[in-house]
């Protein structure tokens, strides 16, 4: 059902996937966003984190545990949340971010979103909870919701926002299992501990839709948009090496450009 092209194309009758993260790249820079899909220009990839990556493994066979079994994580009972792994035969499926996840076609603007969750819990009143697994390690760990990043928040309400469309009833309240590596031990040992926190967050995915509209206008258009703001407030630091990196290539172009003339005229 989703286009299988790579930018996007205005011409084109099918509808345009989307990923999670790009409707995140928009939200923080514009003009990232159009480089990437309407012209294919990606920002570099950043390093790997195959840590964090073994957590969110290791997390998901834990919680598929109690899963399998219909019983609450002791982190749940811990925080008195009455909830327990929900039991679906499309779990991988949602999980699944590259390839299948939880998707919705949004008609009005012809966007197929997609995007892959950690987890999903359910409540007595059979909400689904959706749950987001993060790894860090710091002196003093995040505990609170004041703590998340913006773009944690927006990934959780944009998962909200798909199982709504898809005709879930999910609960206002999603969590984050935020687990943080401890680095005050007295050796390695060839092992790391990490404490646990359940974080709740009750977000609002009210602006994802209208984000999809301004999306789609971007995507149209034939101007590149405006630069957006990276981590701290300040104008986002792709775009910003962009603009410096180009200024001193062309100044060098007609630097070079300059000397070759003036020595083809001295040949003379």
């Amino acid at each position: 059902m989703a286009s299988r092209a790579r930018t996007f194309d205005p011409a084109s009758a099918e509808p345009f996937k989307v990923s999670r993260s790009k409707i995140d790249l928009f939200s923080e820079c514009p003009r990232c966003a159009y480089l990437d899909l309407r012209l294919g220009v990606k920002r570099p990839s950043g390093p790997s984190f195959t840590l964090n990556n073994a957590v969110d493994e290791l997390l998901k066979r834990e919680f598929d545990i109690h899963r399998g079994n219909g019983t609450a994580h002791p982190l749940m009972s811990r925080y008195g949340l009455e909830a327990v792994p929900l039991a679906d035969d499309r779990m991988e499926e949602w999980r699944d971010a590259l390839r299948r996840g939880i998707a919705f076609h949004h008609v009005p603007t012809n966007l197929f979103i997609r995007g892959g969750v950690d987890d999903v819990w359910v409540n007595p009143l059979k909400e689904l909870i959706i749950v987001d697994y993060k790894a860090t390690s710091k002196k003093v760990g995040p505990s609170k919701e004041e703590d998340l990043y913006d773009s944690y928040k927006r990934q959780m309400e944009i998962y909200q926002w798909l199982f709504r469309q898809n005709g879930f009833a999910v609960s206002p309240t999603g969590y984050f299992v935020y687990v943080n590596g401890k680095s005050d031990a007295k050796a390695f040992d060839g092992k790391l501990e990490f404490d646990v926190e359940l974080i709740p967050y009750a977000g609002s995915d009210a602006w994802v839709e209208p984000a999809l509209f301004d999306l789609k206008q971007m995507l149209l258009g034939e101007e590149i948009p405006a630069i957006g703001t990276a981590f701290g407030g300040g104008p986002c630091d792709y775009c910003t090496y962009r603009e410096e990196a180009g200024k001193k290539l062309q100044a060098l172009h007609k630097k070079t450009v300059h000397e070759r003339q003036n020595r083809a005229v001295l040949a003379r």
